[in-house]
């Protein structure tokens, strides 16, 4: 992974990614400055590598199951194999929008005990946590064969002013 431009906020982190292969390694070194109580926000096209990353971030956290898609039963908890915290993973791609239908999902329950990744939830999940960090993974426009995604990590509120999202570069 190359850096890619200099971050422009304090808990932002900028990267090129270029393989599916690199990013399940980005997810597994971000797994390893998770803690339970932190909530991801994973934006991106279709086919940008959402899953692929949360597929990394449960091999990272060492949880039981396969990381797939959630995307028709909109939620899935991946519990620990170990003594590190659960990973529930979202999808809210077919959820209408709102905070309503994602307090049916109970996350905010989970939350505190659980490292939450939630796809497609700007605009639907903010609430849930006021310390919150955004992942947007970006392609080409248009082009599908070509797999570098850039990607940019921005940690909001007070648990991401030193987490080390910068050591992501390294």
């Amino acid at each position: 992974m190359e850096p890619a431009a200099p971050p422009r906020h304090p808990a932002e982190t900028r990267l090129t990614v270029t393989s599916p292969e690199r990013m399940r390694e980005l997810g597994r070194r971000l797994a390893k400055l998770l803690r339970a109580g932190d909530l991801v926000m994973l934006t991106g096209e279709l086919g940008a590598g959402k899953t692929t990353l949360t597929r990394g971030l449960g091999e990272g956290l060492g949880v039981r199951g396969a990381v797939t898609s959630p995307t028709f039963v909109i939620a899935r908890v991946h519990p620990s194999l170990g003594d590190g915290p659960p990973l529930v993973h979202v999808d809210a791609y077919r959820l209408g929008g709102g905070l309503d239908e994602m307090e049916d999902l109970d996350l905010d329950v989970s939350l505190p005990d659980s490292v939450v990744v939630v796809e497609w939830g700007e605009g639907k999940v903010e609430e849930l946590a006021e310390d919150r960090l955004q992942v947007v993974v970006h392609r080409a426009a248009g082009d599908t064969t070509d797999e570098v995604r850039h990607v940019t990590l921005t940690g909001l509120g007070g648990r991401w002013t030193d987490a080390g999202l910068e050591t992501l570069t390294a």
